[in-house]
């Protein structure tokens, strides 16, 4: 069997009781950083396995773990915070899994953009994932497409990319379409800061910019 478990975003106490259970009873543990996840790991005295699993290496070693998985081991996987799978690896592994008929399971637990977008005080009924917007290729387009999405939209950012993003967003959605960005979420400095698209920019514009970044943007009215 594969388990997802998800770990915390900032507070190393924000992890479930069931997932430390299961992280205690596997055979190994995927991670996408093995010395990110040593830290949590160590934290609540699990020793178990460590083995990277990320975006450069997902093609060469899943059938690999497959063949393990066919085996009879128990694998969970990690991400260096949050649910795996949320703009970081998995869907290789959880396809292969699928096609193979080898059972999944997802634990529920810390993802950025929920705690983020509720709130935000942007509308939640209706939303979209965005995850991160194209750097280069393709980025006119999809900012020239999302300018017309009516339902709150949720963008990962980079801290030293958020200023020229929220400029994009302002040339493409207008400097007073409403927006929050969240910082360091449930983090000691932690931040959030709401307005325009312009306030907001203004704002980051100024000031050194750190931490994790989650942008919530309203819909097109």
């Amino acid at each position: 069997m594969l388990i997802l478990v998800p770990t915390p975003i900032g507070n190393l106490k924000d992890i479930t009781l069931r997932a430390l259970e299961v992280l205690q009873e596997v055979d190994v543990i995927l991670a996408e950083d093995t010395r990110t996840s040593s830290v949590l790991l160590n934290h609540y005295n699990i020793q178990k396995p460590l083995s990277p699993y990320h975006q450069h290496n997902e093609h060469k070693i899943v059938q690999h773990l497959i063949d393990q998985l066919k085996e009879g081991k128990k694998i969970a996987l990690i991400t260096d915070a949050g649910t795996p799978g949320i703009s970081d690896p998995a869907f290789l592994l959880v396809r292969a899994c699928v096609q193979n008929e080898i059972p999944v399971e997802t634990l529920p637990g810390a993802t950025a953009f929920v705690p983020a977008l509720v709130n935000s005080g942007l509308p939640t009924n209706r939303f979209v994932f965005e995850g991160f917007l194209p750097q280069k290729k393709g980025r006119m387009t999809a900012l020239k497409q999302l300018a017309e999405e009516e339902r709150t939209m949720i963008f990962y950012e980079s801290p030293y990319r958020l200023v020229k993003t929220l400029a994009d967003l302002m040339q493409y959605f207008g400097e007073e379409r409403l927006c929050s960005v969240s910082r360091e979420l449930t983090k000691k400095f932690e931040e959030n800061k709401r307005g325009t698209l312009k306030e907001v920019h203004d704002y980051f514009a100024a000031k050194t910019v750190k931490g994790e970044i989650v942008m919530v943007v309203a819909g097109k009215e």
